[in-house]
């Protein structure tokens, strides 16, 4: 703190009575273009979905990164601005994610397929690391589902989170008390155990939940329902599983991807593109979007904010 109060006595020295004007919380900027690679007149967006997907950020405070857009207002941000561009011709969708809440991947499919609808555009989802529950829910969006060698995919399914902590607040002499209008109104609460009913209620809107995706892999994939709720008790898959049961199109890479996006658009050349804001670093293939913290770290506090909080949490996520 002195450093920086030493700092702006300086400025103030420096500037006689100029005001000073030092942005201590950095600005969200537009997106601008950048090109990956290739070349000529026709586009291929190349849009990154990763980490763990929910509609919230963390708080900032000052020294900490730039803020986040959520990804959900990100990916629109991006369709929106490859909308107006009649030059971007196909999309690619390259995930990395072990999923998140239903909401945010639901939002998320949705807007990628109303853009494909509304463009007319071919769509290929192409799988990375982990393609998991939501991951592969919004993957669902792709004319064409790619995964890599090494990708794990599946776990295909709805869980609940919540905890209870009745037992440490008897240990330290702490009694919750909750005033209701009636029985059901604080159903999983974390300060004592859930009742049959409450579970019966839970299992209900998990199964809703869980036929809603059982329902989409079906229009998507064209299998029949007895197929996909023989895959979807939750495991995980590897490429080659996930090819044979028919949830992935194709196995490859990022290469491969671009090609089968050029051909799904009927396109001799076209360069590849993502949205950037400016300050970030360059874009290429493999480049993800800005994290609030570097590699696992990241995605740890991306679980912890979407798992944390009142009440529980109904999630397409993979969380071993």
């Amino acid at each position: 703190m002195r450093t920086l109060a030493a700092l702006l006595a300086m400025a103030l020295l420096l500037s006689g009575c100029t005001l000073v004007d030092i942005e201590l919380q950095p600005r969200i900027r537009p997106l601008e273009e950048e090109t990956v690679e290739g070349e000529g007149k026709a586009k291929i967006l190349l849009m990154d979905i990763s980490g763990v997907l929910a509609d919230e950020t963390g708080s900032i405070a000052l020294g900490t990164p730039p803020p986040r857009v959520p990804i959900v207002a990100r990916v629109r941000e991006e369709l929106q601005k490859a909308s107006d561009d009649e030059n971007v011709k196909a999309l690619i969708v390259r995930i990395n994610s072990p999923g998140g809440t239903i909401t945010a991947s639901d939002l998320i499919y949705r807007e990628i397929d109303t853009f494909k609808t509304r463009r007319k555009v071919p769509v290929i989802t192409i799988m990375m690391d982990v393609g998991a529950s939501g991951g592969y829910y919004v993957a669902l969006a792709g004319d064409t589902i790619m995964a890599l060698p090494t990708t794990v995919t599946g776990s295909i399914g709805v869980v609940m989170l919540t905890v209870n902590a009745q037992g440490l607040l008897e240990k330290i002499g702490v009694a919750p008390l909750a005033i209701k209008s009636g029985a059901m109104k604080d159903a999983g609460s974390p300060f004592r155990p859930l009742t049959e009913q409450e579970r019966a209620v839970f299992q209900s809107v998990i199964d809703s939940m869980y036929g809603r995706f059982v329902a989409l892999i079906v229009k998507s994939r064209k299998l029949t329902e007895e197929k996909v709720k023989s895959a979807a008790d939750g495991r995980i898959y590897t490429a080659e599983q996930a090819k044979d049961l028919g949830l992935v199109s194709e196995i490859g890479y990022m290469d491969d991807a671009v090609t089968a996006a050029r051909k799904a658009a009927g396109l001799s050349e076209a360069r590849v593109i993502m949205y950037r804001r400016p300050r970030e670093f360059r874009a290429n293939f493999y480049s993800a979007a800005p994290m609030p913290a570097p590699g696992m770290e990241a995605s740890l506090q991306q679980l912890t904010a979407v798992v944390s909080g009142s009440g529980p949490r109904f999630l397409y996520l993979w969380w071993p």
